[in-house]
């Protein structure tokens, strides 16, 4: 098992991303404790679930203080992905740790990541488009959001990747006229039940390592402190194309 700094540092260093960045942590985290410390993927996903859950808990608490959260996005956007979370996680229960889940969460993860690549890329472009396209119906929207928390309950619970850029793109789409403030408060919001709900049905199927989660959160706390000082200190662009080569390379060495 490697040193515990080591998991502490990596928890910094991906800390350090999210908060300069933006980028969801489970893109950075998950695919870090798979790939360079071997951690089997359930265990891997379920540990970063609670580790995101964690973090965003005292996003939401800070977010809500400034009534910065669209709490109806957030419930529309809970009608579907906790049934699907449950869903998914029925079925990792049914199989269990064998070779098959493992497989298909790899797979999950890697394709999360290729899916996240575009969303980073062309996000400017998105929320120009979005801008002026023409509204949708308010039903239309409603439940095109339902739609879309079923898309990410299913992506989350797998692979711990999802609500971030993907969630993002989409509600930038489905809200062009909500600040970027307000959505990105939004998407938090919704990933902290999301992320609670698919990280304790991992954790009751014995799917988390605790020691590695507190190991990883003492890196992490202070490196989203960090990153979010130097924030805006790297032009964006050079952010992006970083970022979505960056994970772009990870997903197809996951796939």
């Amino acid at each position: 098992m490697p040193h515990s700094w080591l998991y502490t540092l990596s928890g910094l260093l991906v800390g350090f991303l999210v908060g300069m960045t933006g980028v969801g942590g489970g893109s950075l985290m998950t695919p870090l404790l798979i790939l360079l410390f071997g951690v089997k993927p359930q265990s891997a996903v379920g540990t970063d679930l609670l580790y995101a859950a964690i973090t965003k808990i005292f996003g939401t608490a800070l977010n809500r203080h400034h009534g910065v959260v669209r709490w109806r996005i957030v419930l529309l956007q809970m009608a579907g992905s906790l049934p699907a979370g449950l869903l998914c996680l029925i079925f990792l229960r049914h199989f269990g740790p064998s070779p098959f889940v493992s497989k298909l969460i790899t797979e999950v993860l890697g394709v999360a990541l290729l899916l996240t690549v575009p969303a980073i890329l062309f996000k400017p472009k998105l929320q120009k488009w979005s801008a002026n396209a023409g509204t949708l119906r308010p039903q239309t929207v409603d439940a095109l959001t339902v739609v879309l928390g079923i898309v990410l309950g299913t992506l989350v619970t797998l692979s711990s990747v999802g609500a971030g850029a993907i969630g993002m793109a989409a509600l930038t789409v489905l809200y062009p006229r909500v600040s970027t403030r307000e959505l990105v408060a939004t998407d938090i919001a919704h990933a902290v039940p999301l992320a609670l709900l698919a990280g304790g049905g991992h954790w009751l199927q014995g799917a988390v390592d605790s020691v590695v989660l507190v190991e990883l959160l003492m890196g992490s706390i202070p490196g989203i402190l960090l990153g979010t000082l130097l924030a805006g200190r790297m032009p964006e662009d050079a952010q992006r194309w970083f970022l979505g080569i960056l994970l772009a390379i990870i997903g197809l060495r996951m796939i």
